[in-house]
């Protein structure tokens, strides 16, 4: 799918990325690998691929930890096997034991956690499990990597007989050392090892009296080294068992080597899954390093990369404790091509280079530090010209060799290309060089390309300006420090403050001016007009910010006040509650007075207890009719409520269509003077003044100086009369 060439590698520092996840990965030939990520040959293999390390980031923070990968390498375990009646050691079968193991538990890990990595299981399901190649090499090699003494029935039985001579070996040089010791021929060390038998240390002057065979003696001479008579015969013994024991291991290393060769294959397929989950593996660690994710992958010719960093940078300032600024873009149908304008040192290159570096590690497999709302396509090809291209090696120039790129571009170019240029047109003459750089932009507006591109061409700027799929962009300064502000605004092109720098650099006065004059006045004045409104709109950011500010406080501070009126009122329908009851129990209180006075004058209990419930069965009555009263008042309110909202909507219904009556009577009522060629007219509401070349039909060009446009007569306003 993606046709990507070695220039663009190198202009967008790629190689610095997969240095990176190189770095990550944990065994030699991951990191070797790693070197040599590149584009996939299709979308089905990218998305894979990305999803994959999606899902091994993913693995950092659930419980489900993708076990340990790493293995020894066994290429020349492999190349090895490919020779006919050739045989492995013992320590080769432990590293092919090791990387089987590893690679089965992997697989079988993998298989139960489908559900958590599917698409990591997609490449592990087409591996065959072999667990019988495990049990060959467990059979004959144990976990120190050495021959077991049960590899065979003969190997048992010549390492027990070897045991045996070692133990009359032993036992017949200690009579020995005992014998020679209490006489008197021995140094004081006694005894050492020589040639891996033991052997006894004897002075010179006793060498004759002591039978045996002489193995060495000390660098002064004064020390012979012999091995006991006695032993010798064993020592004979032993050798030749060693002999059998070396021949037997042969024999059984062989015997395993060739059923081990006949799962060639399988090692190859083990090897070669757990290099890509290594990479994959490195490619996680890097993603988490960068705090990158996956995008949203779409069909739609669409780029929108929100809060993009560019890796590279966003690492060396974390390490220096710097900060790092994002930056948004996007790219669609409606706008293919962004001009970036602006004074140098304002971030215009890195933005090309973000851009462009995010999409390449994207068509690698590689996640991006973008915010999750992100999205972008895959493209076919995409091509770059950044930086000094000066080549020596073919006696080319700079502006010669930019020529050479571009005819390239020229050839591949198509509607599925990203074109990342930058100081596009650079190199030679400015209104020449200019004016070949204008062409070659329509050309590739016209072949439906995406494009970013970096230049101080004015030309350039007003061709973005006209083409209706292109679009202009400046990256923000300060306008009073003329500091860098490292933010992408899009939809205006940019200054290059050339004065206005020079004269913050100390630059005397006059030779500015005298330069000013120098230079065409409509240039000087048109690249004044962009600075202006840069300056104006950074003005309005940071009014509308404040405003911002300024509308939150006042919600909390409204949020609070409805919270302290909230309150408030419950206390005081409680206190209301209270006062209620306090009154009620007064009352009660009184009547039970009274009826008490009664009850003493006349000492009549029948009128007594007639009076007593007289007074509970009205108060119960006014409980039932309170009742009734307090369900008739809840249904009335919410009638009232319901009433009240359908008259604001009505309310604002009509507001809004006498707004529009209005609005249409002042336009009917609005006096239209007629406009004629030579006219000095703006846009309504506009700033820009411009005189009336030609008008056709219902549409005017307006002449602004350094450039020209169309306009609707209706949109265009009188200031002043043609004499």
């Amino acid at each position: 799918m993606a046709t990507i060439n070695i220039k663009t590698l190198q202009d967008l520092e790629f190689e610095t990325v997969l240095q990176s996840v190189s770095n990550f990965c944990t065994t030699e030939q991951g990191k070797e690998q790693a070197l040599l990520i590149g584009p996939f040959s299709s979308e089905q293999e990218t998305l894979i691929s990305l999803r994959q390390t999606s899902e091994y980031v993913s693995s950092f923070t659930n419980n489900n930890i993708i076990p340990n990968h790493y293995f020894d390498n066994i290429d020349y375990e492999l190349k090895f096997l490919k020779i006919e009646d050739s045989f492995l050691e013992a320590s080769s079968f432990k590293k092919i034991y090791s990387l089987c193991e590893t690679c089965i538990a992997l697989l079988e890990y993998l298989k139960k956690f489908e559900s958590y990595y599917p698409n990591i299981y997609h490449d592990a399901k087409q591996i065959t499990l072999e667990k019988q190649l495990l049990k060959s090499i467990d059979q004959i090699i144990d976990k120190y990597g050495e021959i077991k003494d049960n590899a065979s029935v003969d190997l048992l039985s010549i390492r027990r007989n070897i045991n045996i001579v070692r133990g009359k070996i032993n036992q017949s040089f200690g009579f020995a050392l005992t014998q020679y010791n209490n006489a008197g021929y021995l140094d004081d060390i006694r005894e050492t090892v020589v040639e891996n038998r033991r052997v006894l240390a004897v002075s010179a002057m006793h060498r004759r009296k002591v039978k045996g065979s002489v193995l060495g003696q000390s660098k002064t001479g004064s020390i012979i080294y012999i091995e006991p008579e006695v032993t010798l015969q064993f020592s004979r013994e032993l050798n030749n068992l060693e002999y059998e024991q070396r021949e037997e291991i042969v024999r059984i290393l062989k015997n395993l080597t060739n059923i081990i060769r006949n799962y060639t294959p399988v090692l190859k397929q083990y090897r070669d899954f757990l290099v890509h989950i290594d990479i994959t593996s490195g490619k996680a660690k890097y993603a988490n390093k960068i705090n990158a994710l996956l995008p949203n992958i779409t069909k739609e010719r669409e780029l929108y990369f929100k809060e993009a960093f560019h890796p590279i940078l966003l690492l060396n300032n974390k390490a220096k404790r710097k900060p790092t600024f994002a930056q948004t873009i996007k790219l669609d149908e409606q706008g293919r091509i962004i001009v970036i304008s602006g004074p140098n040192a304002g971030g215009k290159s890195i933005t090309l280079k973000t851009i462009g570096l995010l999409q390449l590690m994207l068509q690698c497999g590689l996640l991006i530090p973008v915010d999750q709302r992100s999205s972008t396509f895959l493209f076919d090809r995409i091509l770059t010209d950044i930086g000094d291209n000066q080549s020596i090696e073919n006696h080319l120039s700079t502006y010669s060799y930019r020529l050479k790129n571009m005819q390239y571009f020229l050839k591949k170019c198509n509607e599925n290309t990203l074109f990342l240029i930058d100081e596009f047109g650079t190199g030679s003459d400015p209104e020449l060089g200019g004016a070949l750089a204008e062409v070659f932009l329509e050309e590739f507006y016209q072949r439906k390309a995406f494009g970013i591109i970096t230049t101080h061409y004015t030309n350039l700027k007003i061709l973005a300006d006209e083409l209706p799929n292109a679009t202009n962009a400046n990256m923000l300064f300060d306008e009073k420090t003329l500091e860098p502000l490292y933010k992408l605004n899009v939809g205006q092109a940019g200054s290059s403050f050339t004065f206005e720098v020079a004269q913050k650099n100390g630059i005397p006065f006059s030779l500015i001016n005298r330069a000013k004059k120098k230079v065409e006045s409509d240039k000087v004045r048109f690249d004044k007009t962009i600075a202006n409104l840069q300056k104006e709109r950074h003005k309005l950011e940071r009014t509308s910010n404040n405003l911002k500010e300024e509308e939150s406080k006042a919600r909390e501070e409204s949020l609070k006040m409805q919270d302290i009126n909230a309150k408030i009122q419950d206390k005081l329908y409680r206190y209301q509650e209270l006062f209620d009851s306090n009154q009620k129990l007064v009352y009660l209180g009184q009547k039970l007075e009274d009826l008490s006075v009664k009850y003493f004058n006349n000492k009549s209990k029948k009128t007594l207890f007639g009076e007593v419930l007289k007074v509970v069965e009205i108060e119960n009555s006014k409980r039932k009719q309170q009742t009734v009263k307090q369900q008739k008042a809840k249904e009335v309110e919410q009638k009232v409520i319901l009433a009240e909202v359908e008259k604001k909507i009505e309310k604002i219904r009509e507001d809004k269509k006498q707004e529009k009556i209005k609005k249409n009577q002042q336009d009917q009522n609005k006096p239209k003077i007629p406009l004629k060629v030579g006219d000095r007219v703006r846009m309504i509401e506009g700033r820009a003044v411009g005189s009336i070349d030609s008008i056709e039909k219902n549409k005017a060009t307006v002449n602004y100086g350094m450039f020209t446009s169309k306009v609707s007569l209706d949109q265009l306003e009188l200031v002043q009369r043609m004499k």
